[in-house]
């Protein structure tokens, strides 16, 4: 790969982000809603302690609907419009094209994400919190969010509409989610060996985010992470390439 050109397109991407009102809209709508879930049901104020648990505790449900919303145009409105003909004419290679655009998004929910910074400085004013394990928090969001973003890129590279796109991706992410639940875990536990539960409950997003918000950066989840990013960004490449005479 040839990270000129990757950076090259990350820029175009990015930039075309606060072209339209996309950009604003989604942020200041992770914003009201991280507020709204931080104070309202999070009770931040009521628990009486200086972290900012109740903040992340909502992102992973906040993530399972804007994310998607987020990623459902990457390639579903390219290939709707015929662009992605013109993309693949140029000389760069669809590994490279798949990287640029998915850094772009990711890069922009980071922007986002940094906007919550209010958060953080009032928690610091209200007490004295472990700013150390809140720098986790964030790290954890931001992987967690990546997974998201590669799942969605994977599910707009597989269909023109975007509607479907959403869907798709919002299905496949909730199950991530869901997989470390006792509900779900249960089911299998009365007739699935053990070490298929467990693997079952450590595809879970919630439990290596959990760990991660707790302060904890463990290496198996940095791993857990990239590894989904990785694997979900080449089932696209794969998928595009099979796609782009469609």
């Amino acid at each position: 790969m040839r990270a000129s050109l990757i950076w090259v397109l990350f820029k175009r991407e990015l930039t075309s982000y606060f072209a339209t009102p996309i950009a604003y809209v989604f942020i200041v709508i992770f914003l009201f809603l991280s507020g709204i879930f931080t104070f309202y049901l999070g009770n931040f104020f009521a628990r009486e302690q200086a972290d900012l648990l109740p903040f992340f505790t909502f992102h992973p449900w906040l993530y399972l609907f804007l994310i998607p919303a987020l990623s459902m145009r990457l390639w579903a409105e390219e290939r709707k419009s015929g662009t992605i003909e013109l993309l693949l004419t140029l000389p760069i290679t669809i590994t490279e094209v798949v990287m640029g655009k998915f850094l772009a998004a990711w890069a922009f929910t980071a922007i986002a994400l940094a906007f919550t910074f209010p958060m953080w400085i009032s928690v610091n004013y209200l007490g004295h919190p472990d700013n150390a394990v809140i720098m986790a928090g964030y790290i954890g969001s931001l992987l967690m969010a990546g997974a998201f973003l590669a799942i969605g890129a994977c599910m707009s590279a597989l269909t023109k509409n975007q509607v479907i796109a959403f869907v798709v991706t919002v299905v496949v992410c909730f199950a991530f989610i869901l997989s470390g639940f006792p509900m779900v875990l249960d089911f299998f536990s009365g007739w699935a060996p053990q070490i298929i539960v467990e693997t079952i409950s450590s595809f879970s997003f919630l439990t290596h985010f959990s760990a991660i918000t707790k302060g904890v950066i463990d290496v198996r989840d940095l791993i857990y992470f990239f590894s989904i990013i990785a694997f979900w960004l080449f089932a696209t490449a794969i998928l595009i390439e099979m796609k782009k005479a469609d």
